[in-house]
């Protein structure tokens, strides 16, 4: 049976705990790093983080089962040239959904995806891009977003 989880936004409090998250990411990604490298992105990260996160510029979110993080996701957003399908420019980019192994077969990464575009609807953003990787591409286009050679867009 599969456990219900909750997403919950990260708050400035919470970052210690995103950038560990983050830096599991990209261990996953890029493979083990060096530690001098991997101290220095998480340090870069904080740096990042702790402004977005005050100035409103960045959102992340956690999937939560009986209080204990199982997946987390991230939006940047921003503003770009208004354009024909995009009239606001207000735009964002969706990135770092990460659900934990043992609980990907419950669609969490679904669930964090719906919730940051609910999000990102609510500061009235019309466009969101995110990076079209292979692993990631059918969790994305089931959310509704559209191919566009190595970049997708809702």
């Amino acid at each position: 049976m599969s456990e219900e989880y909750k997403i919950t936004e990260v708050t400035l409090d919470q970052l210690p705990l995103l950038l560990d998250w983050r830096m599991e990411v990209l261990a996953e990604v890029f493979a083990p790093l060096d530690p001098h490298l991997m101290s220095s992105l998480r340090e870069a990260n904080k740096v990042y983080y702790e402004e977005a996160l005050k100035e409103g510029s960045h959102v992340a979110c956690f999937a939560v089962i009986d209080g204990k993080p199982v997946g987390c996701g991230a939006l940047c957003l921003q503003r770009e040239m208004p354009s024909p399908d995009n009239p606001s420019g207000r735009s964002a980019y969706l990135m770092n959904i990460y659900v934990r192994l043992a609980y990907r077969h419950q669609h969490i990464g679904e669930g964090i995806v719906d919730w940051l575009i609910k999000r990102a609807r609510s500061f009235g953003v019309n466009k969101i891009y995110l990076e079209a990787s292979e692993i990631g591409r059918s969790l994305y286009e089931k959310a509704g977003f559209s191919y566009m050679q190595n970049m997708m867009k809702l």
